[in-house]
């Protein structure tokens, strides 16, 4: 079978890693799962998105940065080269998730990932040594940030294949081996995989149509003791309240349950979850997520009623976005 070129490390490192038998079960399956992922047949964009990486030039950083809200490289470059670059990186546009800095290029993503980042790292459990898991990642910002606050091992999935690109451009610079971002969804990980001791799934839950069922796919990816770390929009009501929007939400037509924090937590506790803790509830500001030179389509402020920023454009109550803690007991 024929893996993707931009994947043949991440095998050849999971392959040098991964001793426990689950793991060994989910590496056997890897490589089929990995060859229809990113076809050029299925992706009309992906021969494009792939000259642009090809494109990229060869630097050298002396300087890595996984502990800033711009996640990046610096180190010596020409003008010329520095052109090549941004160039090379515009051509992987849009950019959702960031930002990112590579040799004095700002990546200004449509998200500014690092102020989701700011509301929770001081209220999970310390990553260091702990192997994680990031569903829906896009382009691995938080991946890089979780392995700069001590993960041991960080496995990304976005079936996306630009967004798996995008991470592989930022990689070439910073080299970080015990990274990764892959191009499969929560459905695809073996059931029952039980390999991570932490795991984080933002954005992701309201475009599911059974939130229960991913809760429960989350859980079972969890090692014994794990922790789950959940971030999706929110309504305010009691542990009763969810709302279904009964067409699109902020202009998006897969938002299919907002539940409230009160909610969540009952969800999560009927799937197994204990010592369940809401981290934070904030409104999203077009500070946070807007358009950008990296980013050129529509975002937040053209989602939003323009005569009151607190309702969507459907007279919806605006995003609000809540964090919740997990854990996952030990037997």
């Amino acid at each position: 079978m024929d893996i993707p070129i931009e994947l043949t490390t991440d095998l050849e490192a999971f392959a040098a890693r991964w001793q426990e038998p689950r793991l060994c079960k989910w590496l056997e399956a890897l490589p089929e799962q990995l060859s229809q992922s990113m076809s050029e047949k299925r992706y009309g964009d992906l021969k494009r998105w792939r000259e642009s990486m090809n494109s990229l030039p060869d630097l050298s950083a002396s300087k890595v940065n996984l502990n800033s809200a711009y996640v990046g490289a610096t180190g010596d470059i020409t003008n010329a080269a520095r052109n090549d670059l941004e160039q090379a990186l515009r051509g992987l546009h849009p950019w959702r998730k960031g930002p990112f800095s590579l040799f004095g290029v700002d990546i200004e993503t449509e998200w500014r990932s690092d102020f989701k980042w700011e509301r929770l790292v001081d209220a999970i459990s310390p990553l260091q040594g702990r192997r994680v898991l990031d569903v829906g990642c896009g382009s691995g910002y938080h991946c890089w940030r979780m392995r700069g606050a001590g993960a041991e091992e960080v496995v990304g999935i976005d079936p996306t294949p630009l967004f798996v690109l995008q991470f592989k451009a930022i990689q070439k610079y910073l080299i970080e081996p015990a990274v990764h971002v892959l191009p499969l969804t929560l459905e695809q990980l073996p059931p029952k995989l039980q390999a991570f001791d932490t795991v984080f799934s933002m954005g992701v839950l309201y475009h599911r149509r059974s939130p229960i069922d991913h809760l429960t796919d989350l859980r079972n990816t969890l090692a014994p003791g794990g922790e789950l770390v959940l971030e999706t929009l929110v309504v305010e009501g009691d542990e009763q309240t969810v709302f279904v929007p009964p067409a699109r939400y902020a202009r998006m037509g897969n938002v299919w349950f907002l539940p409230s924090p009160d909610a969540l937590k009952l969800w999560l506790s009927k799937v197994g979850f204990q010592d369940i803790q809401l981290v934070d509830v904030s409104q999203t500001s077009p500070k946070e997520q807007r358009s950008t030179d990296w980013m050129t389509f529509h975002s937040l402020e053209n989602f939003l009623d323009p005569e009151d920023p607190n309702k969507t454009i459907e007279g919806h109550p605006a995003p609000r976005r809540a964090i919740l803690t997990a854990q996952l007991p030990l037997v």
